[in-house]
């Protein structure tokens, strides 16, 4: 009976399922000088693409700096374009690969993530981004945060 029920669960688990999918995700964030939490929502608008938000904060700021880093300082917004791609590999439909491009209040970047379901509502990610052009070039201080190559992984949930 339990590999009957898991059978079931395994063929119901789809990485993405096109226009109408809406994936959460909360993860840690890894990135020079400061680890974090991650959290992202996508919402799928096409067959192989969503839009989505993203938001992080940098719990531990490592940075030897004269000042105490702010709330602004920490945190980052992103918009997010997913171009949602598991599918076209055929490799395994609980399997979601999706590169894409992310506008933030720091700057404009790219990233690129795995996500693979093991049931119908969980599954497990991991991300990487990194900066293509930043707002401001001249990075001093806490800026710093969030304006750079980070590594992302964490639980992935439909919602």
């Amino acid at each position: 009976m339990i590999v009957a029920l898991a059978a079931t669960l395994g063929l119901q688990a789809q990485a993405f399922k096109g226009k109408g999918d809406v994936k959460g995700q909360v993860g840690a964030t890894f990135q020079d000088g400061g680890n974090g939490i991650a959290v992202t929502a996508d919402f799928g608008i096409g067959e192989n693409i969503s839009l989505g938000i993203m938001t992080n904060y940098i719990l531990n700021a490592e940075r030897d700096l004269s000042f105490k880093p702010r709330f602004e300082d920490r945190a980052d917004l992103r918009l997010r374009f997913n171009a949602n791609i598991g599918n076209v590999f055929k490799i395994d439909e609980k399997l979601d690969i999706y590169p894409g491009l992310s506008l933030g209040l720091r700057n404009f970047g790219g990233h690129l993530g795995v996500r693979y379901f093991f049931t119908n509502g969980f599954g497990l990610y991991t991300e990487f981004s990194a900066p293509f052009s930043r707002y401001d070039s001249d990075v001093v201080g806490y800026e710093y945060y969030n304006n750079q190559f980070m590594f992302n992984i964490g639980a992935s949930f439909n919602l």
